[in-house]
């Protein structure tokens, strides 16, 4: 059950901010950085996405829909059933970033990690993936401008204007660019790596500088965190059950199970931060803590469960399937089954 590395820098990054947060005219040259970076981190985002694999994996759309399903109604649903546990576990600034959390779209990276660890569909965790990113981009802003409201930090028709232009806007143009900089972004894709994490470190120093500077985590006592992680162990809980069991009852086969437990199961820090930042403003510190908290424990869990599954005994038949005849047949991206 290791940690997460990146998990400690954000970790270091909070203590940082917590020891030497940014103020005044530091404050507001972090507050610029922080946007620029965000707008970046989404241009890339759209350079990454393969127009042609997004395509492909319409044709396995059952498990995509499952999955959006999973990431953006079960998980706000349950999200808003949580609602009763205020005051009594959580506090309302906790209960908002906690539904937040479930708002945020499916993770990309560690879903086909996972999935591929524990022999499943792989294809199908791809799309599935970048799907759940894609939609969230605009979703996401929806659905917390409805659940949240003005509790959320101030939405309003400029809050709209905000998200479109810091994060739909640079996604577009990295698309649009992406016949000319595709090449040069796969050729760096560990530096653009590492630019991509820097950034969310930046938004994570200046969110919960502005937090430090407010007096807001004045707000938050080793009960109520301790309330947290038990209501975020819960969730995690309920929805790696509901995924494995619910698309065995929808007829999916073992692959795309393991496809759709991974994807529709977790969420995404690299998309949730800079989201937070752009939707709460002065109060995306607290905003986010359920989502970091979440991050690492989705991490452990899923971990564990994928390194058991490569090991179940159906795992093990179907390691190494007999090779068919490259003339008689080829791979259909994001089904998982061979096409005659």
């Amino acid at each position: 059950m290791p940690i997460d590395p990146y998990v400690l820098l954000l970790l270091g990054t909070v203590c940082l901010a917590a020891l030497l947060p940014a103020r005044d005219t530091a404050a507001d040259v972090a507050s610029g950085a922080s946007t620029a970076a965000i707008a970046f981190l989404f241009f890339l985002y759209g350079a990454r996405l393969s127009t042609r694999e997004a395509v492909d994996g319409l044709r396995h759309w059952r498990l995509h829909v499952t999955v959006l399903v999973c990431t953006f109604v079960i998980f706000p649903v349950l999200g808003l059933a949580a609602r009763g546990l205020v005051p009594v576990l959580l506090t309302h600034p906790l209960y908002q970033g906690f539904l937040f959390l479930t708002l945020v779209p499916s993770t990309i990276q560690s879903s086909i990690a996972f999935t591929s660890i524990a022999r499943g569909n792989v294809p199908a965790a791809i799309c599935a993936g970048s799907f759940s990113s894609l939609v969230g981009i605009v979703l996401t802003p929806l659905l917390a401008a409805a659940l949240l409201g003005n509790s959320g930090g101030g939405f309003s028709a400029d809050s709209i204007v905000k998200i479109v232009l810091q994060l739909l806007v640079p996604f577009v143009a990295g698309q649009l660019l992406r016949p000319w900089i595709g090449g040069f972004v796969a050729r760096h894709k560990k530096i653009l790596g590492l630019v991509d994490r820097g950034s969310i470190l930046l938004v994570v120093y200046t969110a919960f500088s502005e937090g430090m500077v407010r007096g807001i985590w004045h707000q938050v006592s080793a009960v109520r965190l301790a309330g947290l992680l038990a209501v975020e162990a819960v969730l995690l809980a309920v929805m790696l059950l509901l995924t494995w069991y619910g698309a065995k009852a929808l007829g999916f086969g073992r692959g795309d199970r393991i496809a759709i437990q991974f994807a529709g199961s977790k969420k995404s820090l690299a998309s949730g931060l800079p989201m937070a930042s752009v939707l709460f403003g002065a109060h995306a510190s607290l905003a986010v803590l359920p989502l970091m908290l979440f991050h690492q424990m989705q991490l452990m869990v899923c971990a564990v469960i994928a390194k058991r599954r490569a090991h179940d005994p159906e795992a093990q038949e179907t390691a190494e399937p007999p090779a068919a005849p490259a003339a008689e047949s080829r791979p259909a991206v994001g089904t998982g089954t061979l096409r005659r």
